[in-house]
């Protein structure tokens, strides 16, 4: 008897495990106000990727009435093709356009000329007796020849014999050569002294031994100063 009463009050003591609604709710908001729920909850920017990628699974989706499901994938597929063709034509165009004016300056001069009109004037020049201006144009000329077949690299303030040492490493057969060609572009373009028919056609037989030998490197040599 003692134990059945002493039961009956500690069941009256324990609050229900059922709660009524007032008090379910006012649970739920204690548990919600948990500073933990708000870190849980997606961010701005979790949103708007959420909606980007709904948008485009519903392009791609073929729950449309008739037949217009597979057209608008195959528009939406030609659209993305076109935007990533902009991109590349907004943001590519400008960094070869940078390289090819990079390009244009050659030893000190801003130079457009291709490799095989550099060497047409420096035989006019050299025709003409005029040794000076035909070694400039010549060693130009080989320089410009290698850079258009993507053999050596010569930035910006490169100098003769950075080049020639860049060259050299494409054509180790004919480093002395370049060497010596580079020395003889110095002599007369910067030291003023006078031009020669021998070293015009020093540079010359240079120029076109290595403008038909092959590069014995695969990666491109840089010329630095």
């Amino acid at each position: 008897m003692v134990v059945a009463d002493a039961a009956r009050l500690l069941a009256a003591s324990v609050p229900p495990l059922t709660p009524d609604g007032d008090e379910a709710r006012r649970w739920a908001e204690r548990e919600l106000a948990d500073p933990v729920y708000d870190a849980a909850q997606p961010t701005a920017i979790d949103r708007i990727a959420r909606a980007i990628g709904d948008f485009f699974a519903s392009l791609f989706s073929t729950r449309l009435s008739g037949d217009w499901g597979p057209w608008v994938s195959i528009v939406a597929a030609v659209v993305i093709a076109v935007v990533i063709v902009a991109a590349f034509l907004v943001w590519g165009v400008p960094r070869a356009s940078g390289r090819a004016r990079a390009t244009r300056e050659l030893f000190g001069a801003d130079e457009q000329r291709s490799a095989a009109e550099l060497r047409r004037d420096a035989e006019t020049l050299a025709a003409k007796s005029e040794w000076d201006a035909a070694i400039v144009l010549r060693f130009r000329a080989l320089a410009r020849g290698l850079i258009e077949r993507g053999a050596v690299d010569t930035p910006p303030g490169a100098t003769v014999h950075a080049f020639a040492r860049a060259a050299a490493r494409a054509f180790p057969a004919h480093a002395g050569a370049l060497e010596s060609a580079a020395g003889a572009f110095d002599d007369v373009r910067y030291l003023r002294r006078p031009g020669t028919e021998e070293l015009y056609r020093r540079i010359a037989a240079v120029d076109d031994q290595v403008s038909t030998a092959r590069p014995v490197l695969t990666e491109l040599a840089g010329a630095t100063s």
